[in-house]
């Protein structure tokens, strides 16, 4: 059996700006990123457990979508399976044919096509299933996955796809829409509203913020005010800034991406598609117009 390679560290300087753990540890509408990987695999019966099989080499940053994994499998002579870039996604390193190039599955490079992955899962997600505690007024629009443990207080909106994870409080009075996952132990609080946005566990969005098509590491604190912008005036797409070079994201919303133990001052305001590094912080009253990287 092949085990997986590149999974351990981060493959790009452009993802180490949400995190310094593994990539196979990052959460994705709460599940590990390499289950994704391993669950896809073995619906195409490429994997057992936790390793692959069929002498296959998984790129630890592959997205992977089981139509373009089946057709791999059909072309039992290729090489590999690769993105139209020509990244490697999937080896077979017995094949002897031409690779496969798929139609979905893509390269995780930057931290924001995490919402990509996200707004995947959370659609083709089935089987929603609460497990906690709620308050009678919540109002439920979608399908809404509660963790044990966690409680949900009066005035709380739910519209879309939502994932709360364990021990969680929520409320009172928030609004979360769109595809949004919740990590374990987090709290959103006070007039908060999370829209189509992936946070990790332990964060804390306590009081007075609006969080839209972003992601936020683990233990992020967003001083109360703390608010993200996610649109263009001009409604093109958002543009982050890479190596000194500004790489079209493909997105027309985009907030931001927020690394691991961040911490805002409050009434903060995000310019849309900014970065800040893990374990950046800002002073009350800030503005960022430019990414926090150090």
């Amino acid at each position: 059996m092949a085990t997986f390679y590149l999974g351990e560290a981060f493959v790009t300087p452009s993802m180490a700006v949400l995190s310094s753990r593994p990539l196979a540890d990052l959460f994705v509408g709460n599940i590990p990123w390499r289950q994704h990987q391993l669950t896809v695999l073995a619906a195409a019966l490429l994997a057992s457990g936790n390793e692959t099989k069929h002498d296959i080499l998984v790129d630890g940053a592959a997205w992977l979508e089981l139509a373009d994994v089946l057709a791999f499998v059909a072309a039992d002579q290729a090489q590999a399976m690769t993105t139209p870039h020509g990244q490697v996604l999937l080896t077979r390193p017995s094949g002897q044919g031409p690779s496969v190039v798929c139609n979905r599955s893509f390269h995780l490079s930057h931290p924001w096509e995490l919402l990509t992955a996200h707004e995947r899962v959370m659609a083709t997600k089935v089987e929603y299933t609460r497990a906690a505690e709620y308050h009678p007024s919540l109002y439920v629009d979608g399908r809404l996955q509660v963790g044990q443990g966690t409680k949900i207080l009066p005035g709380v909106v739910i519209e879309g796809d939502v994932i709360i994870g364990e021990n969680c409080k929520i409320g009172p009075n928030c609004y979360i829409r769109g595809a949004t996952s919740v990590g374990d132990g987090c709290h959103v609080g006070q007039a908060v509203e999370l829209k189509n946005s992936l946070l990790m566990a332990g964060t804390n969005v306590g009081h007075l913020s609006y969080v839209g098509d972003s992601v936020l590491g683990m233990k992020v604190n967003l001083g109360a005010g703390t608010v993200t912008s996610n649109l263009r005036h001009d409604g093109k797409n958002h543009r982050s800034m890479v190596g000194g070079v500004l790489i079209d994201t493909g997105r027309r919303k985009f907030g931001a991406i927020i690394g691991d133990n961040v911490h805002t001052g409050i009434h903060t305001s995000i310019y849309p598609g900014r970065k800040l590094a893990p374990g950046a912080t800002t002073r009350p009253g800030a503005i960022v117009e430019h990414d926090i990287l150090s």
